[in-house]
């Protein structure tokens, strides 16, 4: 209860530093809340209590799903001043960083498969923070490839 608001709040300052702009940060951030959602669904369907493993899980989870927010604008942002539109801009990151996205997700779930099947000594460890990351990284995954290119196309609509 103290060590995942920390880390999401050290998370968004450390935004902040890299990408030196507050909606840019925001932007990014977005993923965080994207992912729990996830981890909170994947761990009711499995009728399983929030724990401190599961609190672990999440802080793994922000950061993947903060990366996969990074990939995506930071690849807008660097592609705006060539893009005709702020519309080509958008589509043009997006669909550039599908693959990098999808493989880290992939990646990061298909690790976590063997913890969320375990049985035997350790599982009530391992499957709280797999459980949490795998039903996270789905709904931020798709939440990242679908609506954070549309959020960061509405912030900067006055922009143009």
């Amino acid at each position: 209860m103290v060590a995942v608001p920390i880390t999401f709040v050290a998370v968004f300052i450390l935004l902040m530093l890299t990408l030196g702009n507050f909606k840019h940060a925001l932007l990014v951030f977005t993923g965080i809340p994207f992912a729990v959602s996830g981890g909170i669904l994947a761990l009711v369907a499995r009728q399983m209590p929030f724990s401190t493993s599961a609190g672990i899980g999440f802080i793994a989870l922000a950061g993947i799903a903060v990366l996969n927010g990074l990939v995506i604008v930071t690849f807008i942002i660097s592609i705006r001043s060539t893009a005709d539109s702020l519309r080509d801009a958008v589509i043009t990151g997006a669909q550039a960083r599908i693959r990098p996205v999808l493989m880290t997700a992939f990646g990061a779930s298909l690790g976590f498969i063997p913890m969320a099947i375990a049985t035997g000594s350790g599982p009530e460890v391992q499957k709280p923070i797999a459980t949490v990351v795998i039903g996270g990284l789905i709904t931020a995954t798709i939440l990242t490839l679908l609506v954070l290119p549309v959020i960061y196309r509405m912030i900067h609509r006055r922009d143009i």
